[in-house]
């Protein structure tokens, strides 16, 4: 397969550029020796839900969804979230951690267009991008909250060809999530799966183009 002519790099946030079970510390410190099982749970409902309303055609926000999720796996777990607790996990939210190799990645791509694609709101992205040690090395920070239709369905990443005046076939689209490397090699990019806990591709009819352990590996088209 020859290199494409990329023009844009375009990252999904959660699980690819930021840890999203980072959050882990903290639930374990509100909820002693539950954090792991909580985080597991607020990620697997935040996603189904996600799904799910873009389905029944009752969209919200993602920080509205992400509050849901957190209520739904306290309650799983056994516990009783407070409003304070709430306020304090959310912040959390913000805070995430990123992948130790983000920003020397970044800066090797500074002369192509660098974007963010998110299911996730500016209410959520803007102070988690504004806290990281990257978010200057970025062109854009774009949300489905614009379409206010939920990844992977194809309208949300034809926002991604408006706002970067690109072509799909001029986009290299990184995710960790298999279902969003699906919905993206389907609507026509050049996908590169972060597999960084070395899960199996989902069976949607659909493979990535490429395939790494981390971002370093998207370096190769550059060169």
């Amino acid at each position: 397969m020859s290199k494409p002519q990329i023009k844009a790099f375009v990252f999904d946030a959660y699980g690819t550029l930021f840890d999203v079970h980072s959050v882990i510390e903290k639930c374990n410190e509100l909820f002693p020796d539950k954090g792991e099982e909580i985080s597991k749970v607020w990620r697997q409902k935040q996603l189904e839900y996600s799904f799910l309303r873009q389905l029944m055609g009752k969209y919200t926000t993602f920080l509205e969804i992400t509050k849901d999720a957190l209520y739904y796996a306290c309650k799983e777990a056994g516990v009783e979230l407070s409003e304070g607790n709430k306020k304090e996990l959310i912040k959390s939210y913000l805070k995430l951690e990123h992948y130790e190799e983000v920003e020397s990645v970044l800066k090797e791509l500074s002369s192509f267009q660098k974007a963010i694609f998110s299911n996730g709101s500016l209410d959520m992205l803007t102070p988690l991008v504004d806290q990281s040690s990257f978010g200057h090395l970025l062109d854009e920070v774009l949300t489905v909250d614009e379409v206010k239709q939920f990844k992977p369905t194809p309208m949300s990443y034809q926002l991604v060809l408006e706002k970067l005046g690109v072509r799909r076939e001029e986009v290299l689209f990184m995710s960790s999530n298999p279902w969003d490397i699906a919905g993206a090699t389907s609507f026509g990019f050049y996908t590169a799966w972060i597999n960084r806990q070395d899960k199996v591709m989902d069976e949607l009819g659909v493979k990535p183009h490429y395939e790494y352990r981390d971002l370093n590996g998207i370096l190769e088209h550059i060169e």
